[in-house]
């Protein structure tokens, strides 16, 4: 069920319907007010719109960086999954091979 959470960002107050969480949206418009003074201060004579694509390109920028980070993580744990299916898979055919021997 959406809801309106009235959240402030750069002075002006913006209602936003959602249905995430109240204070979690409120978290959110905190974090794009913080870059958008810091927008601000880095360049003053910028117009609003100007500030706001800055703002967008410094949190897509993060967002590109934790996403990459992530690949690299992910596909690290998955190449390490595979070498430890593999040493499993080994172990179990050792076993088999085993049993088949102390069978005869």
């Amino acid at each position: 069920m959406s809801k309106v959470v009235k959240v402030e960002v750069g002075g002006q107050i913006y209602p936003i319907r959602s249905t995430l969480d109240a204070k979690y949206v409120g978290e959110l418009a905190a974090y794009v007010d913080t870059k958008l003074r810091a927008a601000s201060d880095a360049a003053p004579s910028s117009d609003m719109l100007g500030l706001a694509i800055l703002v967008a390109l410094n949190i897509a920028d993060e967002y590109f960086r934790v996403r990459d980070q992530h690949s690299t993580v992910h596909g690290a744990l998955n190449a390490r999954a595979l070498e430890l299916e593999q040493l499993v898979d080994d172990a179990i055919a050792q076993v088999e091979a085993s049993k088949a021997v102390n069978q005869s």
